[in-house]
């Protein structure tokens, strides 16, 4: 089996730790080992804990939390921690795809469902979200038409990612509502990717496919809105049956969660600390998002954001005349700051930038990026006072 690179995670692995700004970190300032520590009813335990295998689906008690989470019925028996939502996505993706299915993929997105619907199916077919103005204001709307049209009879899966990455958006009820309709028509599963769920700018907890529909597996971790990704926690939210048969996948990858993270998702999860710490995330997004907001208005002349509703990311769209990837490319080399190209998410002349960590070092990898905004600037006045007066084209009717 050949698998497509997975551009936007090998070149962050390649350059994340190369760089004097990263501003392509999707997550919030990380929390200390010490923080979870005061969270915990024994403090001590690091210190005399045995560095065992732990269960395989991970403890039964970071399983009843997790289901807390969620809801709608869920129990121990519905979820699988995994090591991160990356291996969760994975597994629901080999467990659930044969070579003769294809995957509706939400587009722009984290495109590594994407390479595995490539991978393990017959096709990707992509359905979007669209900049619109409607009585919500200027959004991220889902487009019903383009998701109908992109899922068919031999359509397997339904991948979405929400809230969304790159752009911050989340769907409306009555858009949640058009994808559950479209897997009933063709029988397809949603996979539900809500890795973002938890990091909500208004402090409402944006609302969970689980439930919507009897096929539907939901991945998520603690490395997003819960801001710990040094503990590779994931997990998947199924129907038993389903989940079950997903842990016979999951024994030819990596077996277990750790057994520290497994202790740490445990403090984590219960339900009084979950909150705190989801509180202290949008606490984060709410002072540093109105930082990244004026600097894009000083230079809204070039780019332009609908403004997100939930993750530490926004999705800029710029006006000049350079591909992404190479800007990206550019800012790394001369300015030694590393963004993410709106091509690794299937999308044109878009950036993004994550907000959520140190928010002074964001203000000072910005100002970088300002010189060679600028200088792309002035290219482009230049080359258009340079060119020939193209002579007004005639219309037909004359």
């Amino acid at each position: 089996m050949r698998i497509d690179p997975f551009r936007m995670e090998r070149t962050q692995c390649l350059y994340e730790n190369e760089v004097e700004y990263n501003l392509s970190e999707s997550g919030v300032l990380p929390l200390r080992v010490g923080d979870l520590l005061e969270g915990s009813p024994e403090p001590g335990w690091l210190l005399k804990a045995r560095l065992k295998y732990p269960p395989s689906r991970g403890s039964d008690t970071l399983r009843d939390r997790i289901s807390l989470f969620y809801g709608g019925g869920a129990t121990r028996a519905h979820v699988m921690v995994t090591n991160g939502g990356s291996e969760a996505n994975y597994v629901a993706f080999w467990g659930l795809l044969e070579p003769i299915d294809r995957a509706a993929i939400m587009i722009p997105n984290y495109l590594q469902g994407w390479g595995l619907a490539r991978a393990y199916a017959s096709r990707a077919d992509p359905f979007r979200l669209v900049e619109r103005r409607d009585g919500q204001g200027r959004r991220w709307a889902l487009d019903v038409e383009g998701l109908e049209r992109a899922v068919t009879r031999r359509t397997k899966v339904i991948l979405v990612t929400n809230p969304n990455n790159p752009t911050g958006g989340i769907l409306t009820e009555d858009e949640m509502d058009a994808v559950v309709r479209a897997a009933r028509r063709s029988g397809a599963w949603i996979v539900a990717d809500e890795v973002y769920r938890g990091a909500e700018l208004s402090g409402a907890t944006s609302p969970t496919f689980w439930g919507r529909h009897d096929r539907v597996l939901v991945t998520a971790s603690l490395s997003k809105a819960f801001g710990l990704p040094g503990l590779r926690t994931g997990w998947i939210v199924g129907p038993p049956k389903t989940v079950e048969r997903l842990c016979s996948y999951h024994d030819y990858l990596t077996l277990t969660p750790t057994y520290l993270s497994n202790r740490f998702a445990e403090i984590v999860m219960e339900p009084s600390r979950r909150e705190a710490i989801l509180e202290r995330t949008r606490g984060i997004l709410r002072a540093n998002l109105p930082r990244l907001e004026s600097w894009i208005g000083a230079c809204g002349d070039v780019l332009d954001c609908i403004p997100p509703l939930a993750g530490a990311i926004a999705v800029l769209r710029y006006d000049l005349p350079i591909g992404s990837v190479a800007l990206f490319d550019r800012l790394r080399r001369e300015q030694s700051v590393l963004i993410t190209p709106g091509a690794h998410f299937g999308i044109g002349r878009y950036i993004r930038i994550g907000y959520g960590d140190d928010a002074v070092r964001m203000e000072q990898g910005l100002a970088r990026i300002d010189t060679t905004l600028a200088e792309l600037r002035r290219r482009t006045i230049a080359s258009r006072r340079g060119a020939p007066r193209r002579r007004p084209r005639r219309e037909a009717a004359e």
